[in-house]
């Protein structure tokens, strides 16, 4: 198992330094110059060349990406020229929030999806079987935006049980933490679920139709007993799957919901990067949500070696 660890470990190596010059080449090759936009009205062709050099601008992008990854693997992503704050700092801050948001999402997604998926699997055929598929066929082609300003008419117009906007930090007051979390969950959940229900459906029922189903049925054994116990884990690898590629997923639906429901998190701090060319913010949040994708790809290769013993021995 720790060689397997490691392996997987060292494959991460050049990933990572892929996504950070990605990120480098994406935010330092956009049109405009970053000096003209710090100086704003007061640019003049003296300052202009100063402020160019302060930054190292008049240096060529191999340097200056060589220079910004040293000084990120030192621990300095930089700091915003209009705030003042560090990358860190400002990550630090609304990283709590996106992922509460993800993590109520994911779950909600996983409790509508998961016991959909056996329902339908146990009835596959059925009209309920039916109904599902096209139901999950109609929530796939529901843009996110979409749900988020049909739940807030429903529930924050019409019903005004939930808030439409605004965030109350958990530490704070935790039931209305809570209360303003359900609707921006529930807008992700929604576009999440489907996914998860046709995944684990098709391969539920490809296993109930496994010998060894058969057998546990000969000898007797409950129907709840041989669903949960002996069916559902070996049909979970490609869940896990898409739960970890679901996390990419989530968080550019952040982006949108996050701006929706007006939650300081790292979507709403992202966007506010590009409309303020912020480049030293917009590359250092870039390059925490790229590296915490590719770390989440690495926990799902983990819990393939845990669920299936032989993936970690090499004979899968």
């Amino acid at each position: 198992m720790l060689g397997f660890v490691a392996r997987r470990l060292l494959y991460l190596v050049p990933v990572l330094v892929a996504v950070s010059l990605l990120t480098f080449l994406i935010a330092s090759l956009l049109p405009g110059d970053l000096a003209y936009v710090i100086l704003g009205d007061q640019a003049t062709p003296e300052k202009v060349a100063a402020l160019r050099h302060d930054l190292g601008l008049d240096q060529p992008v191999w340097w200056r990406y060589l220079s910004w990854l040293g000084h990120v693997l030192e621990g300095d992503f930089g700091r915003s020229f209009r705030t003042g704050q560090t990358v860190l700092q400002a990550v630090a801050e609304r990283l709590p929030v996106s992922l509460e948001l993800m993590f109520f999402a994911e779950i909600a997604g996983l409790a509508i999806g998961v016991p959909v998926a056996i329902a339908c699997a146990v009835r596959s055929g059925s009209a309920f079987d039916r109904f599902m598929t096209g139901s999950a066929f109609g929530m796939l082609s529901v843009p996110t935006f979409l749900s988020a300003i049909l739940l807030i008419y429903l529930f924050a117009v019409e019903l005004r049980w939930l808030p439409a906007t605004g965030y109350v930090p958990f530490a704070e007051d935790p039931v209305a933490n809570l209360r303003f979390m359900v609707l921006p969950a529930l807008t992700l959940a929604l576009a999440e679920w489907p996914g998860i229900m046709r995944v684990l459906r098709s391969d539920m029922i490809a296993t109930l139709q496994e010998d060894y189903i058969a057998l546990a049925k000969a000898k007797g054994l409950k129907a709840s007993r041989i669903l949960f116990v002996h069916a559902l884990k070996p049909s979970s690898l490609t869940l896990i799957t898409v739960t970890g590629i679901n996390i990419g997923r989530l968080i550019g639906g952040a982006l949108i919901v996050e701006t929706i429901f007006a939650l300081p998190g790292i979507g709403r701090l992202l966007v506010g990067a590009i409309y303020t060319r912020d480049l030293i913010i917009l590359q250092g949040v870039v390059l925490f949500v790229a590296g915490g994708f590719v770390v989440m790809n690495f926990v799902v290769d983990m819990l393939y070696a845990v669920l299936d013993p032989r993936i970690r021995h090499g004979h899968a």
